[in-house]
């Protein structure tokens, strides 16, 4: 292999590299991509041989090494481990574009590795990295129907910028992935602020105008540096079998399709008939051995007889038309001590969410290349076996689950209010109970709802859908609210998800190429009017949040004091702030708002009480004590006319021993100790910050 690199302008100001035959020779093929400083090693393998899997057996792995950036893995192990949830987001894009560009009947082994090897914190690894495995591919000898390749759009004061920075992205009311080949838009994935379907559609085509320029790129470095292309025929069908198969099962399939049936008696039914016609020619000596074969055309006769009903009746597997939505019922504040729940049901799928509010010691702790910050809302989606009628291992997320609940928690993310704003950490866990087609977009309901039901303060309700489609020679149709068969057997999987006011995430995965943006519009126009009418369903059992948080919840004050404060309030070694949560038995946080030149003071508890009780000493300790007011407070000494009483950390006030008791005191130390804690009233704040206490103000006159 030759050993050179070229450089493109794929949009306006952005330039990227592709080098080939330096690193990685014995690899298939291999490219470094090159954007900035930010360089990826691209590899791809595939063995010679095929495997005896019943399906396409790719890997796609994208790595973010943290010497990249100079730095070293958080934890106690200096050394990178599993991937981390990024790391497997960013190889899922890459995966869901190449994957469909395989011959069918592939089942070599192959596998993409992209490794981040460095970074210059400006430019995002992923989508380079989904170039240069297209790229490393396209001059490989691997069979692929490429190229492909990946950009990022963001929308920055108006105008769409492709592969923005990160510094960029921060004023972008836009991000999305967008991926595919030269002739249309394949996949795409990202998040917004509430933009119409218009906007979407404009960033889409900007998005696949660099694509085109990119596939261009990949095809001028195939004719310079490719290899020649490993010949590959699939196994042939057996044309009598096919035949016999279709003779006993092709009408019978139909009538199934046609009688309008839930999940459940759809497969029951359809299971029964593909067992007694494998049985039957399994039973004849020269199809013996022929059993997953029979399956095989028994599944292909299932799906051109439910694309065939959908293209040509307009009619789906459960009787639905292609706009109408299944039946949907909910339900609020299910379980009993979470701080808010929620069950969405929508047709054959069920999520059942849960919601917890935590403190800032609860935030999750993001230490990636890129990333170093305090997560403080997250959404957690779990699939149990059960959830479809099976059983298994139970095992950590996988891709999928992480997969679908990031782009839940995204939809939800951009309506929800600010740490500032609402001061809770937020963990919201999505269990789905049930699964019959788009779990992801229940998860979205079903979060939003049970958001509400805390008492949460999201600002709009947010819903989601997913939409399918059925090509066909001479027309398209658009599926809202596609079951597991539509998606299995059709040839578009399109979830969006937003508010009333506009789309907030969307996720898009194409199994043919060719469609028009025209088609795209109506997908867009139809999931618009689905979402409306899932939001008018949710509506009917909560619309709005609660006024009130769950009372079990922890409960928090937010106080602000003086920067140059701070100090006292922490005090030396953190010594005042300790004796405070110990006595008070609350959790206490301060951060310095240098712009403002204010410290912000946190205050969480069990017990609202708790947590205004801290207030007032930390108002006592930077001199904002309440003359008039009640302090708990602890002896500190004895002396002939009195006590020192410390009210707050630090600030000592004298109970003088005419104040102790509406009676006569003659001996102090009769009536109290060092250590004693009791309730002092403040009488008055001096001169030079001196205070005079008194216990008997708090006493019934008739007590000692």
């Amino acid at each position: 292999m030759k050993e050179d690199f070229r450089s493109i302008e794929f949009a306006p100001g952005k330039s990227l590299s592709i080098e080939t035959g330096r690193i990685a020779k014995q690899a298939d093929g291999a490219v470094v991509v090159r954007m900035g400083d930010t360089m990826v090693l691209c590899t791809a393998v595939s063995s010679k041989e095929a495997s005896d899997k019943p399906f396409f057996p790719m890997t796609v792995d994208l790595r973010e090494s943290f010497s990249a950036g100079g730095k070293f893995p958080g934890g106690f192990i200096k050394r990178e481990g599993r991937p981390n949830d990024k790391e497997i987001l960013s190889s899922r894009l890459i995966d869901r574009c190449l994957r469909p560009l395989f011959p069918d009947g592939y089942t070599h082994e192959t596998q993409i590795i992209c490794s981040v090897l460095s970074s210059d914190g400006e430019h995002d690894g992923d989508v380079l990295g989904a170039v240069g495995a297209s790229a490393a591919l396209h001059i490989s000898d691997v069979p692929f129907a490429g190229p492909i390749a990946e950009v990022r759009v963001g929308r920055i004061e108006g105008d769409f910028v492709v592969n923005p920075t990160i510094s960029e992205m921060e004023g972008s009311d836009i991000d999305m992935i967008i991926g595919g080949t030269a002739e249309s838009v394949s996949m795409m994935e990202g998040e917004m602020d509430e933009v119409s379907e218009e906007e979407m559609l404009e960033a889409i085509k900007v998005g696949h105008e660099a694509i085109k320029k990119l596939c261009a790129f990949q095809e001028e470095l195939r004719e310079e540096f490719g290899k020649p292309k490993r010949e590959f025929e699939p196994e042939p069908v057996d044309e009598d079998l096919e035949t016999k198969v279709k003779e006993l099962a092709q009408e019978k399939v139909r009538e199934i399709v046609h009688i309008g049936l839930g999940k459940e008696a759809y497969s029951e039914k359809l299971d029964g008939l593909k067992e007694s016609v494998v049985e039957e020619l399994t039973g004849q000596e020269e199809y013996e051995d022929a059993k997953d074969d029979i399956k095989d055309i028994l599944s292909t006769i299932e799906k051109n007889q439910l694309r065939a009903m959908i293209l040509e009746e307009k009619r789906r597997i459960d009787g639905r038309s292609p706009e109408d939505i299944r039946d949907i019922w909910t339900q609020v504040d299910y379980l009993a001590r979470t701080h808010g729940s929620a069950i969405f049901t929508r047709g054959e799928t069920q999520s059942l969410v849960s919601v917890t509010l935590g403190t800032q010691k609860d935030a999750q702790s993001i230490d990636t290349l890129l990333q170093e910050k305090d997560k403080k809302f997250f959404l957690h989606y779990n699939f149990p076996n059960y959830s479809v009628g099976e059983a298994g291992f139970m095992r950590g997320p996988g891709r999928r689950e992480i997969g679908h609940g990031h782009l839940a928690e995204r939809s939800i993310s951009k309506l929800m209010p600010s740490f500032d704003e609402f001061g809770y950490v937020i963990r919201v866990i999505s269990d789905i109970t049930e699964s019959n087609g788009s779990s992801s977009m229940a998860s979205v309901c079903g979060g939003s709802m049970a958001l509400m039901d805390a008492g949460v303060p999201l600002k709009k309700p947010v819903a989601g859908i997913a939409m399918g489609m059925i090509v066909g020679e001479n027309e398209s149709v658009v599926l809202s609210d596609i079951r597991g068969e539509e998606d299995f057997m059709g040839d578009m999987d399109f979830k969006t998800a937003g508010s009333r006011d506009g789309i907030t995430a969307c996720q898009m995965d194409m199994k043919v190429s060719g469609i028009s943006y025209e088609k795209l519009e109506e997908a867009l126009e139809q999931a618009r009017k689905g979402r409306l009418h899932i939001l008018d369903k949710m509506a009917e059992t909560i619309s709005e949040p609660r006024e009130q948080i769950s009372e079990f919840a922890p409960q928090f004050i937010n106080m602000e004091i003086d920067a140059d404060e701070i100090g006292s309030v922490i005090g030396p070694g953190g010594k005042v702030i300790q004796t405070l949560q110990k006595e008070t038995d609350t959790e206490i946080w301060v951060e310095e708002d240098e712009e403002r030149e204010v410290g912000k003071i946190t205050i969480t508890a069990d017990a609202l009480s708790k947590a205004e009780e801290a207030k007032k000493r930390i108002e006592g300790i930077v001199g904002h004590l309440e003359e008039g007011a009640t302090y708990h407070g602890t002896v500190k000494a004895i002396k002939d006319y009195g006590a020192f009483v410390e009210i707050v950390p630090g600030k000592d006030g004298l109970l003088h021993v005419s104040e102790i008791n509406h009676s006569h005191v003659k001996n102090v130390s009769d009536v109290l100790s060092v250590g004693d804690e009791i309730d002092v009233k403040l009488l008055k704040v001096e001169h030079g910050g001196k205070l005079r206490l008194s216990r008997k103000a708090l006493l019934p006159e008739d007590e000692n």
